[in-house]
C-alpha cells in the first residue's frame, strides 16, 4: 500500500493511537513494511560482515569446533534474547525500545543505565563495521581484486598518525558521511538499500558457500567438530596469550557469533517507522536472527571445509579469510564478484547500524536523557528523520575508531554493551511478570513459555557478557565497570532529580497538546 494511502487507513490510525497512548507524537514517517523491518536487522547482523571480519576470533580459538558447535550455541542464546525482547517490543513498539522498555518495567534510573549501554553498543556497531569495511576494501578489493601492494601504498598502519592511520581515518569518515547523508534524506532511501542488502546477503552467502565447497581440496566434516587450541602464536596471536584450557579458548570463540548476531534490536528502534509495529517488530528480530544463524552456519562451515589446512588457516591470524580466498582455486572473476558483494554488504550493514543508533539517540533525547537533548530530538520537517541525531551518531562512531588497534576492542565492546542492555529489559520484564505489574501484553505473546524463555535468555546473555570481558578483553571489562561507576555518580549527583524518564500513566495522557504541536511541526 502506498504511504499516502496507508496514512489514511484504519491500520495507520491504530499505530498512531498506540504511540499517542505512550505519550509520543508520530513525528517519524511510517514507510517500513514487514520485510523492511526484518531487512534492517538482517542487514545489521549481516553474516558477510561479522561472519568474515570476526572469523579469526573463532578460528584462532578452538578451530573447527568454534564453528561446528560454537556458532549454533551463540545463535541459540541470541534467538532466546530476540524472542524475549520481541514480547516486550510487541507491548511497547517505540523507537529507542531498550531504553523505553527498561524504564517502564524497571524504573527511570534503570532505563537510563540501559539506554547508555545500548547507545554505546550501537555506536560501536557502526564503528566496528566501518572499520571492517576499510579492512575488506584494503585487503580484498585493493589487494586481491586489483592486485595492489597496499603496504607499499601506505595503507597499512604502523602506528598512530602515520600515513596508514590517516588513510584509515579519512576513509572511515568518508564512508560514515555517505551513510549519514542517506539516513538524513529519509527512511525510504535507507530501506531501499537495506532491502537490497537482504537479498544481497542471501545471494552472496550462497554463492560463496557453493564456490568454496565446489573447489575444496577435500570435504572432511570431522573438522567441524574437532577441538583445537590455537591461542597464542598457533592462531596468529589473534588471542595473544597461549591458554592451557581448550574449553576456555572455545568460550572465547563464541565472541564471533555474539558480535555477528547482535544489533537485531534495530527492528524495535524503527518501530515508529514500521506499519503494524506491534506484530512486525518482534517478527523482524526473530526472523533476522534465525536466518542469520542458518545462512551463517552453512557459510562458516564452508570456510572450515575449504581450507587446505585448518592449522595453516589459523596461523594466518587476522588474515585468515583473505588467505582462504587466495588459496581457493575458484575462478578469479567469480572471486572478484563475491568480494565486491561482500564489501557492499558490509557498507550497508554499517548504514543500517547508523539508522538504529540515531533512532535510539533521538528517542532518549526527546525524553531529556542526553546533553543537548532538544537539538538531538529535532526531526527534519522535510525528510521526517532525526537529522541531528544521525550526524552526531556518525561523528561519535568515527571518533571511536581513532583508537590504535581498534577492531577487537570495538567488536567485543559492542557485543558486551549490547547484551548488557538486552539483559536489562528482559530481567525487568521477568520480574514485572512474576509480581503481576506487567499487565499489558501485545499481539506477540510467548504465553506459558514467557518466563522460561526470559530466564534462559538472561542466563545465556550473562554468560556471553562474562566471556566478553575475560583476558585478553579485560579492557572492555574495565570500561564496563568504569561506566557503571560514572553512571552511578552522575545519576546520584544530577540525573536522579533532573531526568524524568518516558511519560507514564497520567503524564502520557496529559501530553495531547504537545503531541499535536509536534506533529504539526513536521506536517503530520
Amino acid at each position: 500500500m502506498p504511504t499516502k494511502d496507508y496514512e489514511k487507513s484504519e491500520a495507520y490510525s491504530d499505530d498512531v493511537k498506540q504511540l499517542h497512548s505512550m505519550g509520543y507524537a508520530q513525528e517519524l514517517s511510517r514507510r517500513m513494511g514487514a520485510f523492511q523491518n526484518f531487512a534492517i536487522s538482517f542487514s545489521i547482523i549481516c553474516v558477510l560482515a561479522g561472519g568474515i571480519t570476526a572469523f579469526p576470533l573463532s578460528l584462532s580459538a578452538a578451530g573447527g569446533a568454534s564453528v561446528g558447535f560454537g556458532w549454533p550455541l551463540a545463535c541459540l542464546f541470541a534467538l532466546l534474547v530476540a524472542a524475549a525482547m520481541g514480547q516486550i517490543a510487541s507491548s511497547y513498539p517505540t523507537a529507542g525500545g531498550i531504553y523505553h522498555w527498561s524504564s517502564l518495567l524497571g524504573g527511570r534510573g534503570y532505563g537510563w543505565v540501559a539506554a547508555w549501554f545500548n547507545l554505546l553498543g550501537l555506536l560501536f556497531v557502526v564503528s566496528s563495521v566501518n572499520f571492517g569495511v576499510f579492512l575488506l576494501f584494503r585487503d580484498l578489493l585493493l589487494g586481491e581484486v586489483m592486485g595492489l601492494d597496499t603496504k607499499a601504498m601506505g595503507w597499512v598502519t604502523q602506528g598512530a598518525f602515520d600515513s596508514g592511520w590517516w588513510i584509515q581515518t579519512l576513509f572511515i569518515a568518508g564512508l560514515t558521511a555517505t551513510q549519514a547523508t542517506l539516513n538524513h534524506v529519509g527512511i525510504r532511501a535507507t530501506t531501499i538499500l537495506t532491502d537490497f542488502s537482504g537479498y544481497l546477503i542471501f545471494v552472496v552467502a550462497v554463492l560463496l558457500t557453493l564456490g568454496l565447497l565446489a573447489y575444496a581440496p577435500s570435504l572432511d566434516f570431522g573438522r567441524l567438530f574437532t577441538f583445537s587450541n590455537f591461542s597464542g602464536e598457533a592462531g596468529g596471536s589473534v588471542w595473544p596469550t597461549a591458554m592451557q584450557s581448550t574449553m576456555a579458548v572455545f568460550m572465547l570463540g563464541l565472541l564471533q557469533g555474539v558480535y555477528t548476531v547482535t544489533g537485531f534490536d534495530a527492528s524495535a528502534h524503527t518501530a515508529e517507522e514500521t506499519r503494524n509495529a506491534a506484530r512486525e517488530a518482534p517478527r523482524g528480530m526473530i526472523h533476522a536472527v534465525f536466518w542469520s544463524f542458518l545462512f551463517g552456519y552453512v557459510m562458516l562451515c564452508a570456510f572450515i571445509l575449504a581450507m587446505p589446512s585448518v592449522e595453516e588457516g589459523a596461523k594466518q591470524g587476522w588474515n585468515a579469510f583473505p588467505w582462504l580466498m587466495n588459496e581457493s582455486p575458484m575462478p578469479k572473476v567469480f572471486k572478484d564478484i563475491l568480494i565486491i558483494g561482500i564489501v557492499v554488504a558490509n557498507y550497508i550493514c554499517a548504514l543500517a547500524g547508523l539508522t538504529s543508533t540515531s533512532r535510539m539517540m533521538y528517542a532518549f533525547a526527546r525524553d531529556g536523557g542526553l546533553p543537548f537533548s532538544k537539538a538531538l530530538a529535532h526531526v527534519s520537517r522535510k525528510y521526517r528523520t532525526p537529522a541531528n541525531a544521525i550526524w552526531w551518531a556518525g561523528i561519535l562512531s568515527v571518533i571511536a575508531t581513532l583508537y590504535g588497534d581498534a577492531f577487537v576492542v570495538l567488536s567485543t565492546g559492542c557485543a558486551v554493551f549490547l547484551y548488557i542492555s538486552y539483559i536489562m529489559p528482559i530481567a525487568a520484564g521477568l520480574r514485572a511478570e512474576m509480581n503481576g505489574t506487567w499487565a499489558h501484553k501485545g499481539p506477540f505473546n510467548l504465553g506459558a513459555a514467557s518466563k522460561v524463555v526470559a530466564v534462559l535468555a538472561v542466563i545465556g546473555a550473562a554468560i556471553l557478557v562474562v566471556v566478553g570481558i575475560q583476558p585478553p578483553n579485560e579492557k572492555v571489562g574495565y570500561l564496563s565497570a568504569g561506566m557503571l561507576v560514572a553512571m552511578g555518580i552522575i545519576w546520584a549527583a544530577f540525573e536522579s532529580r533532573r531526568f524524568k524518564g518516558p511519560p507514564m500513566g497520567e503524564l502520557a495522557t496529559q501530553r495531547r497538546k504537545e503531541i499535536e504541536d509536534a506533529e504539526k511541526a513536521v506536517g503530520g
